[in-house]
């Protein structure tokens, strides 16, 4: 079909929008002169950019099929390769992976009906593996919270107590590994979306550095701040699931040439004899439980017995980095996610068109998406028009001095040590909870996760004790492409 052309009121009219004054004769001349450009345009819609057919046959054997904690969104059953170092385990995909040939809905209505056509690398790599992928797990609403309650298909169950949150954004992954119901998950990570429903769950979390797994693939909500990583239940599986997920493939553009390590290997040589900073001012985030702050001290304890140098560190922008989260994510996700149709512009990488078409009435819709989303998207776009992106970009500049500050406190030690939340798994919200609180649970949890999102530095959650019978995580934060680093010294004291 022919690319429309504009007729002459068109012109004229979108010349004003642009602040341009046309007249019919010039509008007619430039008509003529835009033809070419028009032309290339017919050409390129022409063209076939679909992918080949995918190697694996699969079958998509439930959409929305009953679960007890509600946590998958469709299940299928597709062997990937008959030998690999995945062979044998089943892998849950957050709803925002593209599966071809299996439903995708990332937590909304809007994009039920949505099949890609293509797999994500990340898919790719797990099938080539030896992995059986078991299906897409339920995901919050566009990946808007951090808690488990946003989700288009209703609320994902804790299966440590199920009246509360199991963690968001990648609730269903967390859901899955901890009830046993799948081995690993490939989460995704804007703010704390694999270590909030890590923790929470009782799981072990790795959000790799920034770019090291290829987002291709992935539904974004802001380019600089997506990441993607394993969800396990053991320190051995998750070492060895990032192996298999990271290094380039030529087709994200985020990525710097950073090859995948053999993190299996890093366990064996153990974390005796590393030094490791406990962050002061990670236990004095706003909501902190001081069983929760108890409970990781008393962990660091254990490290220390273990052969770790456990030192304290003070890195007074921590306060501050989770701060300078709100303008990047907020207009990002409103130029990329929503304005851009999911993948925006400033790409040299592969794109969706198919994902950019499924998005393109969401205006029309714009009442079901989240409340989370809703008010994201309206203070975005409030603040885009009072600044025309100049807070985005000065919250960039400041995100350099924020990865500054703590690549300097990593230089005296091998990783830094904190809560991962400062508080065990809330009740789910009921029908008497307020809206400020509703916002609160969804998106105030990411307190002491969302700098490294903004910094880009790898961090790893894992299981450390209970408060109450829930469970408690406790973060290792390691410089760029120090994942190795950070199995090592859990590995000390966890499995």
């Amino acid at each position: 079909m022919a690319f429309n052309r504009p007729d002459t009121q068109q012109l004229i009219a979108l010349g004003s929008e642009l602040g341009l004054t046309l007249t019919k004769e010039r509008a007619a001349e430039m008509s003529e002169i835009m033809e070419g450009s028009f032309q290339a345009y017919d050409l390129c819609d022409a063209l076939d950019d679909s992918p080949e057919k995918p190697v694996y046959p699969r079958r998509v054997t439930s959409h929305l099929p009953e679960h007890a904690l509600n946590a998958w969104y469709a299940t299928c059953d597709l062997v990937g390769a008959e030998e690999g170092p995945l062979a044998g385990r089943t892998v849950a995909l957050k709803d925002n992976i593209f599966l071809a040939e299996v439903p995708m809905a990332n937590g909304s209505s809007l994009l039920e009906g949505f099949i890609p056509s293509r797999d994500a690398t990340v898919v790719t790599r797990l099938l080539e593996a030896g992995a059986r992928i078991a299906g897409k797990a339920v995901c919050e609403n566009f990946c808007m919270s951090g808690a488990s309650f946003t989700s288009a298909s209703g609320p994902v169950l804790n299966p440590k107590d199920p009246t509360r949150s199991a963690g968001g954004s990648s609730s269903g992954c967390a859901a899955l590994v901890a009830n046993g119901d799948v081995d690993m998950a490939v989460g995704g990570d804007q703010g704390g979306s694999i270590r909030i429903p890590s923790s929470h769950c009782g799981i072990i979390g790795m959000k790799p550095t920034h770019g090291l797994v290829p987002y291709t693939g992935i539904m974004p909500i802001e380019a600089t701040l997506d990441h993607a990583g394993p969800m396990t239940r053991t320190l051995a599986d998750n070492a060895l699931m990032l192996s298999v997920l990271a290094g380039p493939d030529g087709l994200d553009p985020r990525q710097q040439g950073m090859p995948a390590q053999d993190y299996p290997a890093s366990l064996e040589r153990g974390g005796k004899g590393m030094r490791v900073g406990l962050l002061e001012e990670g236990f004095s985030v706003e909501g902190m439980q001081p069983e929760v702050a108890k409970t990781v001290r008393a962990f660091a304890e254990r490290l220390e017995e273990a052969g770790v140098e456990v030192v304290p560190v003070s890195i007074p922008e921590h306060h501050i980095a989770d701060k300078v989260w709100a303008p990047i994510g907020l207009e990002g996700l409103t130029r990329q996610m929503m304005e851009g149709l999911g993948m925006g512009f400033n790409w040299r990488g592969q794109y969706a068109p198919e994902l950019m078409e499924a998005m393109q009435d969401w205006k029309s819709r714009a009442e079901e998406l989240p409340i989370t989303l809703q008010i994201s998207l309206l203070t975005g776009t409030w603040a885009l028009r009072q600044t025309q992106g100049k807070s985005y970009a000065k919250a960039q500049n400041l995100s350099l001095k924020m990865r500054a500050a703590y690549d300097a406190a990593l230089g005296g030690v091998d990783a830094l040590l904190m809560p991962t939340l400062p508080y065990v798994a809330p009740k789910l919200p009921d029908a008497e909870t307020s809206l400020s609180d509703f916002m609160q649970r969804a998106l105030g949890v990411n307190v002491s996760t969302s700098q490294f999102d903004v910094t880009g530095h790898p961090a790893l959650t894992v299981p450390c004790g209970e408060v109450d019978g829930l469970p408690v995580g406790a973060m290792f934060v390691g410089p760029w492409y120090g994942e190795a680093n950070l199995y090592r010294v859990a590995s000390t004291v966890c499995k």
